[in-house]
């Protein structure tokens, strides 16, 4: 009879080892899904627009640089990614596309 019974709990064991061990990496798949909707996904959709915005720059937009300059461009260059912004009445300088940080609204 002991036997029949020893049998019987070796079927039940394997299961919840399988279970155990999902159990085990629930937490740290929990907290990847956290920082993929919290951190990730909002950061990728904002270089996105970031980039888009960069494509989409026109003679006289006014933007602010990373830098914090406020100006209005007179000139993009397509082929060297260079713009040329107006900062006062006689300066003019030429930056990167990637230095602009924003439009001015």
């Amino acid at each position: 009879m002991m036997t029949l019974a020893f049998a019987e709990t070796s079927q039940g064991v394997s299961s919840p080892a399988a279970v155990n061990t999902i159990m085990n990496f629930l937490p740290i798949i929990i907290i990847f899904v956290i920082f993929y909707f919290l951190l990730i996904r909002p950061q990728k959709k904002s270089q996105q627009e970031h980039a888009k915005m960069l494509e989409n720059l026109q003679k006289n937009d006014e933007v602010i640089t990373i830098g914090g300059m406020y100006g209005t461009i007179l000139n993009v260059e397509k082929q060297s990614d260079v713009v040329t912004l107006r900062i006062d009445d006689n300066t003019r300088i030429k930056i990167q596309k990637s230095a602009i940080s924003k439009l001015k609204k």
